[in-house]
């Protein structure tokens, strides 16, 4: 199994929206792909609600049958669907892949 976590720290403001409604928007879009990309096994998507200067502003947890998958997965119409809107609101964005 492989792991995929991203996380992001957002602009204040953008695409006319708060920081805060794009974190909701992000984590709509990205956990509507589950089901639909074969492979993904499981997506988790959370908003920080401490706001220090150490936080983030929203994570991705997923998991992947393999390493196949995760690239499957990178290349799939649907996640790349979503990846312009995300580019547009982060500031940031750090991301580890592991296998277990």
């Amino acid at each position: 199994m492989v792991k995929h976590i991203v996380l992001w720290k957002l602009k204040e403001e953008m695409t006319g929206q708060s920081k805060e409604q794009n974190a909701t928007t992000i984590k709509n879009r990205l956990e509507s792909l589950i089901g639909k990309i074969e492979g993904l096994l499981a997506i988790e998507v959370g908003i920080d609600f401490l706001h220090t200067a150490e936080s983030v502003d929203i994570v991705l947890y997923s998991e992947f049958t393999d390493k196949a998958a995760l690239d499957f997965y990178q290349q799939h119409p649907l996640h790349k669907a979503v990846m312009p809107f995300i580019a547009e609101c982060y500031i940031e964005r750090r991301v580890v892949d592991y296998e277990v």
